[in-house]
């Protein structure tokens, strides 16, 4: 890697644009910069610089530095792959447990900040993480009805109990960087199933 950004011409920049690792190097780099930092304080040069590029590799790859934010939020924070649900009948704790184990974004603390602070500025950050709460609520919602099967016919306490869980799961890493205090999903779930319970 030194060698290819020591080299100077156009033969190593055409093989770094042609190298599968090289977008992602860079997608790594904007995701730890925009989350330490943000996105708006976050220079296309620093993220050249800490993927190990030339600065116009990331324009091949991303024409504008907007486009490298949309890529992460689009490609790191999937609605679409969230898992299928496991319900257990009678054990709606259990169920919400393994539900907030398998989300992606339990994996990627980073991407939940990028997601909370550019949400306010950028709509398309704010669509996705809108799109993301939506889509964990319904999962939420259809879990709870599966694991409890009587509580069906009371709607807006299921709504409320789905609302309630995807609000700590979005929310977990920035309530314990404003507090301090981690919020531990599966007493989450504990405290939503003794209340419907």
């Amino acid at each position: 890697m030194a060698s290819l950004r020591q080299r100077s011409g156009r033969s190593g920049r055409a093989r770094d644009a042609s190298d599968p690792g090289t977008r992602t190097r860079i997608l790594d780099a904007a995701e730890e910069l925009f989350a330490g930092g943000g996105y708006e304080a976050t220079p296309t040069a620093e993220i050249a610089r800490l993927a190990g590029v030339p600065k116009g590799l990331v324009f091949h790859y991303f024409p504008k530095k907007i486009d490298v934010l949309v890529a992460l939020i689009d490609e790191r924070t999937l609605v679409e792959e969230l898992p299928e649900v496991e319900a257990v009948p009678g054990d709606a704790a259990g169920t919400l447990s393994r539900l907030a184990r398998r989300l992606p974004l339990s994996a990627s603390p980073a991407m939940r900040r990028i997601l909370f602070r550019e949400a306010d500025t950028h709509g398309s950050v704010r669509d996705r993480l809108g799109r993301l709460n939506g889509e964990i609520i319904r999962r939420a919602r259809f879990a709870l009805e599966l694991a409890l099967p009587t509580a069906r016919g009371d709607a807006a306490r299921l709504e409320v109990a789905a609302v309630t869980f995807a609000a700590v799961l979005l929310y977990q890493e920035n309530l314990c960087q404003l507090t301090g205090h981690h919020i531990d999903p599966d007493a989450v779930a504990e405290l939503i199933a003794h209340a419907l319970g």
